[in-house]
């Protein structure tokens, strides 16, 4: 039996022991943040929805001509695949000469709509995490492609909302929408109240 007042020896190192700054779990977990989350998210959606709807009225993007907007990216990317340090890297142009190019039509079509859907969820809170994860991909591929504008900015602010998922939907539909869904490592009371009705019985 150890003497009272005895000092213990300190658990043994492991990184799923550390515990995380204050600081970050007040950004990221805390919901009286989530008003800060509100303008990010407002901002950051605004800038997909305006892009995207700017597409969905163009017949270059969407209708007669679809396609023909996107074509030219494309090619004013590969045309950024020369020199000693080029814009754009070998193994995405042969990305984009193999699968874009030839797929023009699907992908014009995904972009513009994809904006969209990205701009309306994050403004309203739905799925927020996963709204920030598809438009950081986008960033991403653009940035790929050459295009810089403003992608680096929406892309930082997209990988901060992922990792303030818990609260940046808090003033928005995600409020609602994530206690009922969950997420796939804990199930939403939807999907609890599922398994429980289908627990077999024994005998």
């Amino acid at each position: 039996m150890a003497a009272s007042g005895a000092v213990k020896s300190p658990a043994p190192f492991s990184p799923a022991t550390l515990p995380s700054p204050r600081l970050l779990k007040f950004l990221f977990t805390d919901t009286r943040m989530s008003w800060l989350w509100l303008l990010v998210r407002i901002w950051v959606g605004w800038q997909w929805l305006s892009a995207g709807w700017e597409k969905l009225h163009n017949p270059a993007w969407v209708g007669g001509r679809a396609g023909t907007a996107l074509h030219g990216f494309l090619l004013g990317a590969l045309k950024q695949t020369t020199g000693a340090h080029p814009n754009v890297q070998p193994w995405y142009a042969h990305f984009l000469n193999g699968v874009a190019l030839p797929g023009v039509h699907v992908f014009t079509y995904l972009v513009a709509f994809g904006e969209t859907a990205v701009g309306v969820a994050l403004i309203l809170g739905v799925l927020t995490g996963a709204a920030a994860f598809f438009g950081c991909f986008m960033n991403l591929n653009y940035l790929l492609a050459g295009a810089v504008s403003t992608n680096p900015v929406l892309g930082v602010l997209g990988l901060l909302l992922m990792l303030g998922w818990r609260t940046a939907g808090w003033l928005g539909a995600d409020r609602w929408i994530l206690p009922v869904i969950g997420t796939p490592w804990h199930p939403g009371t939807a999907f609890a109240e599922h398994r429980v009705r289908h627990v077999p019985l024994h005998s």
